[in-house]
């Protein structure tokens, strides 16, 4: 995203929604990408936080924002983050591609009480121009969902929007002092738990819950047990799942799709592709 001082002759931009989350079932915040149009963007202060990453090529833009004022060419990846309660104000010299990001308050504020040292004060700073690979690599993940088009697990854009909060409020992903993986009669606790409710929408809270730990400090031990984020553990289980019952035989796509904890037939064919390389129908053929 790009920003500069009030101008009476600079002309306003605009934007247009090109892809959203509104309607995948998201909780906690969403994202959307944007086509803006080159001009003046003013954004008045809102309720939530948001985080303006550049997509593309090269733009020359001034901002100002808290205060602060910056002149710059933004790069693929730059990235500005705006807190709740703060306005901001943006020019772009040409057109651009923004993927905006944006979280509850209270989202946020719950991440922050879970974090190690929480008696320390971490609360969402403005930044311009940010450049961290770790916050594009899970602004990539959401736009990849995005872009997806089909509804998806809100497990998903939580274990996502989680990491990026708790990178954006200073913390780290492995909690210091503390064991690296989880004992292995709470990492089966929280498989067969998993297991056994793969036909509902799981939370991290609840996950968490169970072996008694902070969601942040359970996804890292999580990860570090399984070799992957709970949110791909969790969707190569439906999966496999659904490929089960498809060898059956016995449902159709629809009800498989429901079965293993799709949100629908095209979620489950969107996940089936690009885990094993096949359609559930074309699957289905072949067993």
């Amino acid at each position: 995203m790009s920003a500069v001082t009030a101008d009476s002759n600079q002309q306003t931009g605009a934007s247009i929604s090109l892809r959203s989350s509104v309607g995948l079932g998201w909780h906690g915040g969403g994202a959307e990408l944007l086509s803006v149009s080159a001009g003046q963007h003013r954004f008045p202060a809102m309720t939530y936080h948001r985080i303006g990453i550049h997509v593309g090529a090269p733009v020359r833009a001034r901002c100002a924002c808290d205060s602060r004022r910056q002149s710059r060419l933004q790069a693929h990846g730059d990235a500005d983050v705006v807190p709740a309660g703060v306005e901001g104000e943006w020019t772009d010299d040409g057109d651009c591609t923004i993927l905006r990001v944006w979280f509850d308050d209270h989202f946020v504020q719950s991440i922050a009480q879970q974090m190690e040292n929480s008696r320390d004060q971490r609360e969402m700073l403005p930044q311009l121009q940010l450049r961290d690979p770790r916050i594009n690599a899970l602004a990539g993940a959401l736009l990849a969902e995005i872009e997806a088009g089909t509804a998806c697990d809100p497990l998903f854009a939580e274990s996502i929007s989680t990491a990026m909060v708790v990178r954006l409020l200073g913390g780290t992903d492995a909690p210091r002092g503390r064991a690296a993986v989880l004992a292995a009669h709470k990492a089966a606790r929280v498989t067969d738990y998993i297991e056994s409710h793969l036909d509902r929408r799981l939370t991290l809270g609840e996950l968490a819950a169970l072996v008694h730990l902070s969601v942040p400090h359970f996804k890292a031990l999580f990860r570090e047990t399984l070799g992957m984020p709970v949110h791909q553990y969790v969707v190569r289980r439906r999966v496999e799942r659904a490929r089960a019952l498809l060898i059956q035989g016995k449902l159709s796509l629809s009800q498989v799709a429901l079965e293993a904890g799709f949100a629908h037939q095209s979620h489950m064919a969107h996940w089936m592709t690009r885990l094993l390389g096949v359609t559930p129908r074309a699957f289905a053929k072949a067993s």
